[in-house]
C-alpha cells in the first residue's frame, strides 16, 4: 500500500495518495491487533490446556504415585541412618563396657597378686619383694593385663 502511495505521488494524482495512506495505516494497525489477539489467544489456550491436563485424573494418580515413592524412599533412607546410628551407639557402649570390665579385672588381678606377694613376703628378699610390688603397680596403672598375668606366673614359680 505504501509503495502504491509513492507511485501515486510520483504520478501526481491529487487526493488519492492520502486516502491510500490512511487505508494502509488502518490495515497495518489491524494486522498488529490481529497478531496480538492471536498471541493472547494462543497463550490462553496453552494455559487452559495445561490446567486441564494438570487436574486430570491421570495426572492426579501420577502425582500420588510419585508422592508415595518419595515417601517410601524417605522412610528407607531414615531406616538406614537410624540403623547406622544404633550400630554406632551400641558399638560405643560395648567398647565402654569392655573397658570398664577390663579395668575391673585388672584391679582384681592386681589385688590377687598383692595377696600372693604378702603370702610369700617372708620367703623373698626385701628388694625383690619391693621390685615385684612396683611392677604390679606399674602394670596396673598401664592397664597391661598380659604383663600382670606374666607377673602372677612369675610369683607362682617363685613359691
Amino acid at each position: 500500500m505504501f509503495l502504491l502511495v509513492e507511485l501515486l505521488l510520483w504520478l501526481a494524482v491529487p487526493g488519492l495518495p492520502d486516502a491510500v495512506t490512511l487505508l494502509g495505516s488502518a490495515m497495518l494497525i489491524s494486522a498488529f491487533a490481529l497478531l496480538i489477539i492471536a498471541g493472547v489467544w494462543g497463550v490462553f489456550k496453552i494455559i487452559v490446556c495445561a490446567a486441564l491436563d494438570y487436574f486430570s485424573a491421570k495426572q492426579r494418580v501420577q502425582r500420588r504415585l510419585w508422592f508415595a515413592q518419595a515417601r517410601q524412599d524417605q522412610v528407607r533412607r531414615l531406616f538406614y541412618f537410624k540403623a547406622m546410628q544404633i550400630k554406632y551407639f551400641s558399638e560405643l557402649n560395648r567398647k565402654r563396657l569392655l573397658k570398664l570390665n577390663n579395668r575391673k579385672h585388672i584391679q582384681s588381678l592386681s589385688k590377687s597378686i598383692d595377696k600372693d606377694l604378702l603370702s610369700i613376703k617372708d620367703k623373698l628378699p626385701e628388694t625383690t619383694y619391693l621390685q615385684l610390688q612396683q611392677e604390679n603397680a606399674r602394670f596396673r596403672n598401664q592397664q597391661d593385663i598380659e604383663s600382670l598375668l606374666k607377673l602372677q606366673q612369675k610369683i607362682s614359680t617363685i613359691v
